[in-house]
């Protein structure tokens, strides 16, 4: 049991939270909800002893193991992934290492009766019970099941680590967690460069095999399935619900609406205080009853409403320019890297109005493809695209693109046109964007806020042919359901790269998979596609 003892965080005179008290319990699978801003990665981090409170202290077993996957991390370039991987044993290691260089050295010493022998004796035996006390010692077996698990080929294993993107040195990193088997593992977004299968093992493993679990996650699907408590960070203070996202939600807007009924009840209360004091504040005979008053104003308490939830805010992208009754046609489309082969013959055609849907393994040539289309690269094949098409696309590097100069506010209001010029505020609110914020000049912004500030001006633009990659990854909840009806509404085409199965689900109404360099088409819905994978494994393990 770990336990969180009266926290408190400041900066810069300003607090974040205060007075904060809970406990995790062994099975505990927690998801941290708030805003942006609210103080969720700081109280991870504090949790993890990577950053100090103001106030309070954290309580915990001495022997308690506590796991921490940050957004961002760097690992060792000149390990292989395997050896890197095998850093999650480097203390068991270490002792089996010493068993072995205390045992040698006793083959070849004589001095039987020294105090020096005695100690080597003494050390070797003190370790080796402690080492073969751990049932299981078969490290390779569980790293390789583990790196396959999160995606990770077996020709992969021996490659270094240098040799890969950030989001897969951060399935290193997690890999490793994974292995020490913590007492708390400590998640901040970790589906954000996993892909569909790999989230699902994630799933399986945490819901299975971990201890205790929180997790700070922008993918509703996600928490949904591995949690079983929800805690809130708010104006401060934090809330406790013993029930996954979903329900909370509910349990929230019960919270809030009497929250709401006690706040005009006190207003009203205060209000007529203030008269009684204000009409008898010059008579004798009542002056006792006005300082009462007074004094009772002077020690209430106030009652604080939570933030209002901003997701009923509705976007809606221009109307879109009518194309050609086929937007994209692929036929019989190759692409190498040298050696390494992508995709090999594949073809496609996207009608006018379909939203369709890739995926697969992060590698199999989802965001290629995209290139390919965007005409970025050089491919083999004939690839068109039709009468009038006109695209929006949202890459992953976007936000590189924009201007460092213009202040947020000015990027939107540039490209702002008709009604929507007056509701610029509101769609940066929407997006994360309120009071100073606004000012800010994109220079100064995060990789996520670049990222959310790309994605507002995509919606500005009369397009009819919407390419996303990506698009989630730095968005919370909230703002994914205003983007994802934003889609709904949307009466061009959409092609849609991308892991998050909650924000495709009753977006997307075809699936394409990237595999073993083919596509396959899947005339249904996500959860279709993933109904047929799960077959499709069944009657590889009936096959075995």
């Amino acid at each position: 049991m770990i336990s969180v003892n009266s926290l408190g965080v400041e900066f810069g005179g300003t607090s974040l939270f205060e007075n904060i008290s809970f406990v995790i319990n062994p099975k505990d699978r927690i998801a941290l909800m708030g805003k942006n801003g609210a103080g969720k990665s700081t109280l991870l981090k504090i949790l993890a002893g990577v950053q100090k409170a103001n106030k309070g202290n954290i309580s915990k077993p001495t022997d308690s193991v506590i796991a921490y996957l940050p957004q961002h991390l760097l690992v060792e370039d000149e390990r292989t992934v395997f050896e890197e991987t095998a850093q999650a044993f480097s203390d068991l290691l270490l002792m089996e290492s010493r068993i072995n260089e205390i045992n040698k050295e006793l083959e070849i010493r004589t001095d039987y009766e020294s105090d020096e022998y005695m100690k080597l004796i003494e050390e070797v035996s003190t370790l080796s019970e402690k080492f073969y006390s751990i049932e299981d010692t078969n490290f390779d077996e569980k790293i390789e099941k583990t790196l396959k698990g999160l995606g990770f080929k077996r020709e992969d294993f021996q490659r270094k680590t240098s040799e890969f993107s950030g989001g897969w040195r951060m399935r290193i990193e997690l890999a490793k967690i994974l292995l020490q088997k913590p007492d708390l593992i400590l998640l901040d977004e970790p589906t954000n460069h996993l892909d569909i299968e790999s989230v699902q093992w994630l799933e399986d493993f945490l819901i299975n095999s971990a201890n205790a679990v929180m997790v700070i996650s922008h993918d509703r699907a996600f928490v949904d399935n591995i949690t079983n408590r929800t805690i809130e960070i708010t104006l401060g203070r934090i809330y406790d619900y013993k029930a996954n996202y979903t329900k909370y939600l509910d349990l929230r807007q019960e919270r809030r609406a009497t929250q709401l009924k006690q706040y005009n009840e006190q207003q009203k209360m205060i209000a007529e205080t203030k008269e009684f004091i204000e009409r008898f504040k010059g008579t004798y005979s009542k002056t006792l009853q006005v300082q009462s008053r007074v004094k009772m104003l002077e020690k209430l308490q106030l009652i604080e409403v939570d933030e209002e939830d901003k997701s009923s805010l509705k976007l809606k992208f221009p109307a879109s320019p009518r194309s050609g009754t086929y937007p994209v046609e692929v036929d019989a489309v190759s692409k190498k890297y040298d050696e390494h082969e992508v995709f090999n013959n594949i073809s496609l055609t996207i009608e006018r109005g379909e939203k369709i849907a890739f995926v697969g393994r992060n590698g199999e040539g989802k965001s290629t493809l995209v290139k390919c289309i965007m005409n970025e690269i050089d491919f083999e094949g004939s690839l068109s695209l039709g009468h009038n098409v006109k695209i929006g696309y949202f890459a992953q590097n976007q936000a590189s693109m924009l201007d460092e100069n213009l202040s947020v506010f000015h990027t939107i209001d540039d490209v702002a046109v008709g009604d929507v010029r007056k509701k610029v505020k509101d769609l940066l609110g929407a997006f994360m964007f309120s009071g100073d914020s606004i000012e800010k000049k994109v220079k100064v912004l995060s990789g996520g806020e670049r990222t959310r500030l790309a994605m507002i001006k995509l919606l500005l633009e009369p397009v009819n042919l919407l390419i996303l990659d990506e698009p989630t990854n730095h968005l919370d909840l909230r703002t994914k359901d205003v983007l994802k009806e934003a889609l709904k509404d949307f009466d061009g085409t959409i092609i849609l790269v991308s892991h998050d199965r909650d924000f495709l689900n009753g977006l997307a109404d075809k699936v394409y998979e990237f595999r073993d360099k083919k596509l396959i088409e899947y005339l249904g819905d996500i959860n279709y596609f993933l109904e047929k994978k799960k077959i499709d494994n069944l009657k590889e393990i009936e096959k075995k």
